[in-house]
């Protein structure tokens, strides 16, 4: 054990990902700042095994820089552990180097969807970096902090070098955790939680509010998600865990409205049901949202979750090219997810469609089906990316070959065009880009919805007022402050 290090403290960072200075104009961030539930997960799990944890969100907090070298100079944490996506992980290694200067003896892991899909090419690229952590991070980060480095390489889940210096992966950790035995998240470590957090703005209906994650993996292969982290599976809370859940941050945090940032929240049927229930029996006074597949809704549940306070729900369309959509996607059938918004909205329950631009085999025709799909849906909110190959996808291994792909990690945050596809250019992609929310948002309908957020929302609106600039300049030009 290095001398001047405790290795029973813990320092845990979400890096922002570019510079702190582009924080406040970012209108990206400034409509959405979601709390990382990923390191409130491994806190509580490590704090219930007698270990201190702090938590450093740079994201809500852009301006950390001396919070961590303060953090690290006066508390001398023993390990230093950092979540990163792909377009956050040059930040994280700055962060490293950062704390490592002012304290030598400590020990940085990095886990996070990029680390899971590339491995152990990152810990010979980067010597800062001292382990990763594979897939689901609570146990297999406990058992790294408990052990010494020589042990490191026997440690499932962990990737680490061994005595000569190469690279050891014992594989994933199993059997998974049981989700019901987990704490809940330490919120309390998020400063500033939950005001410093908001969902998109029209995306609920009262503050303060937050996400919540109650299940973990997705059993389908669409072309275009990683699935490193969790693989092809799915596990749940139960209903009266989620109920408790809901419950402590009602009564502890003040909280009115949740947002369940699972990839497949209805997937259990009967769990959905059985919570439902729950919250019809004995109110919260909470409405949430959530984000289904069209295959695992129908009328009787869409209405029992209405009556339990769903307010919107959120589907992966991705685009309205039918036979694009069978390249990329599993069970595309657009009839069933037209049929399923017309459901929803029947219940009076808002619709959210999460759209992509930009995937291999796009053209401009495709993209003008989609718009044209989405013009014939009583779609509420419209959320399009702009489709970023990412490490881990299927896509990703054979990318080069359909299309221009510019590989800069920084850059792939879905903001940005980095791969082009064949037939297409990146001016041509973002004319469309920009033309496709133009074209939802001068609907009447939805213009007509927006003005009714004043009395639905109206804390979403004192936020569009708030930073009217930057969202006026995306929706001029489809780009968040500082890319111009």
């Amino acid at each position: 054990m290095q001398p001047g290090v405790d290795h029973k403290r813990i320092l845990l960072v979400h890096p922002l990902g570019y510079a702190s200075s582009r924080a406040g104009r970012d209108v990206s961030r400034l409509a959405n700042i979601m709390p990382p539930l990923g390191l409130a997960s491994i806190a509580a799990y490590l704090q219930q095994r007698g270990l201190e944890v702090q938590i450093v969100d740079c994201y809500a907090h852009p301006d950390s820089d001396r919070r961590i070298v303060d953090l690290v100079r006066t508390l001398r944490p023993g390990w230093l552990g950092l979540s990163c996506t792909t377009s956050s992980f040059h930040d994280g290694v700055r962060i490293a180097a950062l704390a490592k200067s002012e304290q030598p003896g400590l020990r940085v892991a990095m886990g996070g969807p990029h680390v899971s899909a590339l491995k152990g090419v990152l810990l010979e690229n980067y010597p800062v970096l001292d382990a990763l952590i594979v897939g689901e991070g609570e146990e297999s980060f406990y058992q790294l902090v408990c052990h010494e480095p020589a042990e490191w390489p026997t440690l499932a889940g962990v990737v680490s070098r061994d005595d000569a210096g190469a690279i050891c992966f014992p594989g994933y950790r199993k059997p998974a955790l049981d989700l019901d035995s987990l704490p809940f998240p330490a919120y309390d470590k998020l400063v500033g939680f939950p005001l410093t957090y908001q969902l998109p703005i029209f995306n609920y209906p009262k503050a303060p509010n937050t996400s919540c994650i109650s299940s973990r993996g997705c059993p389908y292969a669409c072309s275009y998600c990683d699935r490193s982290v969790f693989q092809r599976t799915f596990r749940f809370n139960s209903a009266d865990y989620l109920y408790a859940h809901l419950s402590e941050l009602k009564q502890r945090y003040g909280v009115r409205h949740i947002n369940f940032y699972d990839d497949q929240f209805t997937f259990h049927r009967q769990r959905v049901v059985d919570f439902c229930r729950l919250l019809i029996d004995r109110p919260l006074d909470m409405t949430f949202n959530c984000a289904i597949r069209a295959e695992h809704v129908d009328d009787e549940l869409i209405g029992l979750m209405k009556e339990a306070g769903c307010w919107m729900m959120s589907l992966g369309i991705e685009t309205g090219d039918p036979d694009l959509l069978a390249q990329h996607r599993q069970n595309p059938d657009l009839a069933m997810l037209a049929d399923t918004i017309h459901l929803i909205k029947k219940h009076h329950i808002r619709v959210k469609g999460l759209m992509m631009v930009g995937l291999p085999g796009e053209s401009e025709q495709s993209v003008r089906r989609s718009m044209a799909y989405i013009r014939a849906l009583p779609i509420d909110d419209l959320n399009v990316a702009k489709f970023t190959p990412f490490p881990g996808s299927p896509l990703y291994e054979h990318i080069h070959d359909l299309g221009r792909f510019d590989e800069d990690w920084d850059r792939m945050d879905c903001m940005r065009f980095q791969f082009v596809p064949h037939g297409m250019n990146e001016e041509q992609l973002e004319r469309l880009f920009l033309e496709f929310y133009k074209m939802h948002f001068k609907r009447h309908d939805v213009l007509w919805n927006y003005v009714t957020m004043l009395w639905k929302s109206p804390h979403s609106w004192y936020r569009f007022a708030s930073n009217l600039t930057g969202f006026l300049s995306f929706a001029r030009q489809g780009k968040r402050l500082g890319d111009e």
